[in-house]
């Protein structure tokens, strides 16, 4: 199979070559594609090398998929150039995810919505993902209500930029280093927080904040459910996390709902207060699965639950949630 991927020298790009080997999707060609700068730079793929090609010159060559991960103005230009083509695009931007007419897809909620005309496809935001993956088998229990969630999200969501100005802190600081570094945000990071992820809004929220709102609502299936977010950037590199506030219409057992969240695809209970054991980043990093824990009611009202939800940023929240996206149309015999 030829499986291009486009943005293939970024962050989430060589995430999607790794996750790509890493779960032996059948490809028979690899088409990297990156912008002019990058033409004819090579990137590794099971030990062998490629190199960058154009995106006109990957339209021609008809890969079977194209795996985006260049940006939403990229995404947006080119990407009904390789649908055109007959290519189906998984796009990791944020280009298409609210349009009415291209679905929005986690597999383990909604992979039964695709279909072979769906030749342009939307990876949700990360911090969405993880989310809804924890939520929804509780959602089809207990029905959510509204959903209350401030996230405490890594600097590799900001891209490799964000991550250099952090070890340059953290060098300057702890080894007295002169070196320069650049600023990805308007604001020290390391030992530091930032709430603001992504531009404001007029309603006074973020569009990170807004894509939270906005995006569980579409995967979910589900236009009742309220939802309002805070979103914040942390100095941590291996994943995101978040506080999360669910009320249900019913009523819940919290033995009942450890034991959904246990036997749910791709989340991993942790939950032993007794013995400090709960989901953190360190613990996340370079993991597929979504991590769940400190599990509690709110005791401030009723049918309400208390959760911390934890997942690799740019594994489930982007590079394997898009190549999940490929397995199940490979399976399905949509490529």
């Amino acid at each position: 199979m030829k499986v291009a991927v486009v943005g293939a020298t970024g962050l989430v790009g060589t995430k999607m070559l790794q996750v790509l080997a890493e779960r032996n999707f059948p490809v028979d060609e690899l088409i990297p594609v990156a912008s002019a700068a990058s033409v004819g730079k090579e990137v590794e793929f099971k030990g062998k090398k490629f190199k960058v090609v154009s995106a006109e010159d990957a339209i021609a060559a008809k890969p079977n998929v194209a795996i985006f991960s260049a940006g939403g103005s990229t995404s947006t230009e080119l990407a009904p150039k390789f649908a055109a083509a007959g290519i189906t695009v998984i796009d990791n931007s944020s280009a298409w995810r609210m349009d009415p007419t291209k679905k929005l897809v986690v597999p383990e909620i909604n992979a039964d919505a695709l279909t072979k005309d769906d030749k342009i496809i939307a990876n949700p935001n990360c911090s969405t993902i993880q989310m809804v993956v924890a939520l929804n088998p509780l959602h089809k229990k207990y029905k959510i209500n509204r959903i209350v969630v401030s996230t405490y999200q890594s600097v590799t969501g900001t891209g490799k930029k964000a991550v250099d100005q952090l070890m340059g802190e953290r060098n300057k600081l702890v080894k007295g280093s002169s070196d320069e570094y650049p600023m990805a945000y308007k604001y020290p990071i390391d030992l530091n927080v930032i709430p603001q992820i992504d531009v404001f809004l007029d309603n006074g929220y973020t569009k990170e904040e807004m894509k939270m709102v906005n995006e569980t609502k579409k995967i979910m299936r589900d236009d009742s459910i309220r939802v309002t977010a805070t979103t914040v950037r942390i100095p941590v590199m291996g994943g995101h996390s978040e506080s999360v506030n669910i009320e249900f219409e019913n009523e819940f057992d919290l033995e009942e709902v450890k034991q959904l969240l246990a036997s749910a695809p791709g989340v991993v209970l942790v939950d032993d207060p007794a013995n400090a054991r709960y989901p953190m980043p360190m613990d996340a990093h370079e993991k597929d699965e979504v991590f769940v824990g400190r599990l509690r009611r709110d005791e401030t009202q009723p049918k309400t639950l208390n959760m911390w939800i934890v997942s690799d940023n740019l594994r489930k929240g982007a590079a394997t949630n898009a190549v999940q996206i490929a397995e199940y149309l490979l399976g399905k015999n949509m490529l």
